[in-house]
């Protein structure tokens, strides 16, 4: 077994394991803090492909963008404290039902593909044509991507709000 081989089911692992606790934690900043595992994790599975920049992007966007947003909505509502309730063993039962379709759709969908390998002829980058992809809305085109992502940032900072805000009912 080689190093990138490892490698990548050490983030693999990192990332199932941090994905379960962050979903099954009952304390909102830790849950917050296994997201950022997780895609720290990510981030690590693209470095090794050689994907810098999409790796970068999961960085700084994801790990450094909705994360800290996160965090700071919790931190600045005083809520730190916050226990979800615990879940119905009715929620619990559905919840493992509809996790085992997704498993077995997934693991089937990927086994049943047949992966073509490919070489590619690396070519000198055109700081032209990166530009103007990136202020592109056409095909090839980043900004549409760009917008999508703010749009998800300032749902992940509203919903972190609205999370940590929630009185106790009495």
């Amino acid at each position: 077994m080689s190093i990138h081989e490892i490698m990548f089911f050490l983030f693999a692992g990192m990332i199932i394991l941090f994905s379960i606790l962050t979903v099954t934690s009952r304390r909102i900043l830790r849950a917050a803090t296994y997201l950022l595992f997780v895609l720290i994790s990510t981030s690590g599975i693209y470095f090794m492909l050689n994907y810098q920049f999409l790796a970068a992007v999961q960085l700084t966007l994801y790990a450094g963008g909705i994360v800290v947003i996160i965090i700071f909505s919790i931190l600045l509502t005083s809520h730190i404290n916050h226990r979800f309730e615990k879940i119905e063993l009715k929620k619990s039962i559905f919840t493992i039902i509809a996790v085992a379709a997704g498993a077995i759709l997934s693991i089937s969908t990927i086994l049943s593909y047949n992966f073509n390998t490919k070489v590619l002829v690396t070519e000198n980058p055109d700081m032209q044509l990166i530009g103007t992809s990136l202020l592109s809305y056409g095909k090839n085109g980043y900004v549409l991507p760009f917008e999508v992502i703010s749009i998800l940032l300032l749902a992940a900072m509203f919903g972190s709000i609205v999370i940590a805000k929630k009185e106790k009912s009495k």
